[in-house]
């Protein structure tokens, strides 16, 4: 069967049936919606030896970041490699099978490495992109978040029908690299272009959060709750997002509606890229002593099913989260052995492993120790690598669990001005924190400072004023 291309014109070998539901799947794709797996599947039904379903599958299968999915994208590739043997597959075709190849093997470095050539040469190729544009976000690298997408859009018409879907993700790399004006207005125009972007969206609410802007960031949900709260893979996450703008509101018994009726429930499955999300959201109210009732044991147990330790070092930082609150210290510390065994040992070539060295082992060995009540060994562990944490993946807005938990543990062992020059850092860049200026006045009112306290928690009243305004 000879090479043809796809509906952005990429070279691609496979029936015009396989062809027509893969680039049914590359749409589903940019709009994260459930149908996607279905449409990829069916393109390898139509044919068989389509190698780009088996990629794509792959690759979508990789993005979950779950160790049990591994076997599967093995699989797959087993599968694209066999196609592959008689030598009729398109240059591109076969980049994106040494993509998956470096990524199966460890080396997600790597594989983002030969997508972002791909790009060079194909800047059409959606998958290419978006894929590429995943495993920057999930190795914390903001400068290729932005640039991958950035370099391309001059090669596209304006008027693609995919187009704006691109300037969704442009705007996620232009918020994770502090360009907060310019992503606000990307992402507006993205989400104008296609409301149901729900990336453009959660980008758009990024910029909000990190300005302090929530009051306009918990309107902008509201507006456009029907473009993103169901029926995609992204509407957890966004969820997420619009619990922590009610924590910001010092709503907690709001933020924990949203929990129940999406983050976390009954019906929820084994999925690290939620887990994390509920994790993240108890975390932060762990951190600042408020009840989350029996909500930890069901979470932590969902992480001890599911988690690999050391396969994606963000997602043991969360599952050692849970642990801890959940009062499982053992395991915990069972967690953070193993990897401090793998840092021990690591292999340059995997990422994870590199991850797992230079960030993810010193933060859960800090989070078990915030667990056990040693906060001085907390701020040891973390404040020497604070400013490293992106090379652990997330986002500016996940990876702040990390700093908050500094602050509280330097709080807690009586380093208060250790804890005020932090706090001074943060609101240097975001005075419209509720969280900071809360802290603010808790930490002067330690240090005897009741004026001065007083003040910060007047800054708060006001901020959280706002906020409710917003919410109600």
């Amino acid at each position: 069967m000879g090479t043809s291309t796809d509906r952005q014109g990429v070279p691609v070998t496979g029936s015009v049936d396989a062809i027509t539901a893969y680039d049914r799947a590359v749409d589903h794709l940019q709009r994260f919606q459930i149908d996607m797996v279905e449409a990829a599947t069916d393109s390898i039904d139509a044919d068989p030896t389509f190698a780009m379903g088996h990629l794509m599958l792959a690759e979508m299968t990789l993005m979950s970041t779950d160790g049990g999915d591994h076997g599967a994208a093995q699989e797959l590739l087993a599968a694209a490699e066999a196609i592959a043997a008689d030598g009729s597959l398109a240059p591109r075709e076969l980049a994106h099978l040494e993509a998956v190849r470096r990524w199966v093997a460890g080396d997600m470095a790597g594989a983002g490495q030969v997508l972002d050539q791909l790009a060079f040469e194909q800047p059409l190729d959606v998958l290419a992109l978006f894929v590429g544009h995943q495993i920057d976000f999930f190795s914390g690298d903001a400068v290729s978040l932005r640039d991958r997408v950035g370099r391309v859009l001059p090669a596209w018409d304006h008027e693609d029908p995919r187009f704006g879907y691109l300037l969704g993700m442009h705007a996620f790399g232009l918020e994770e690299s502090n360009l907060y004006g310019l992503s606000e207005e990307v992402g507006r125009h993205a989400v104008d272009t296609n409301a149901n972007d729900v990336w453009g969206i959660h980008a758009v609410v990024h910029t909000y959060e990190m300005q302090g802007r929530v009051p306009e960031g918990v309107r902008y949900y509201q507006e456009r709750w029907d473009d993103w709260a169901e029926a995609n893979f992204l509407n957890v996450h966004n969820s997420w997002h619009y619990a922590l703008y009610l924590l910001q509101g010092e709503e907690p018994e709001r933020a924990l509606a949203v929990y129940d009726r999406v983050l976390h429930h009954d019906g929820s499955e084994d999925l690290s890229l939620e887990l994390l999300d509920a994790s993240a959201l108890l975390w932060r109210m762990h951190l600042d002593g408020l009840d989350v009732g029996d909500r930890w044991q069901p979470l932590a147990a969902a992480w001890a099913r599911c988690l690999v330790p050391g396969f994606y070092p963000f997602n043991d930082m969360h599952a050692a989260m849970c642990f801890v609150a959940a009062g499982d210290q053992a395991r915990a510390h069972e967690l953070v052995t193993a990897l401090d065994g793998i840092a021990r040992n690591a292999d340059p070539a995997v990422t994870a492993h590199v991850m797992t060295a230079e960030v993810g082992a010193p933060v859960c060995r800090a989070i078990s120790a915030f667990g056990g009540g040693d906060y001085p060994a907390t701020v040891e562990a973390l404040f020497p690598i604070r400013r490293e944490i992106n090379l652990f993946g997330g986002s500016h807005a996940q990876r702040d669990a990390v700093q908050r938990t500094l602050v509280e543990a330097a709080r807690r062992s009586g380093h208060t001005r250790l804890a005020r020059s932090l706090l001074a850092e943060r609101l240097g860049v975001r005075d419209a924190s509720t969280y900071d200026w809360r802290k603010v006045a808790q930490t002067l009112d330690a240090d005897g400072d009741a004026d001065g306290s007083r003040a910060a928690a007047e800054k708060a009243d006001g901020l959280v004023a706002d906020i409710r305004a917003a919410v109600a």
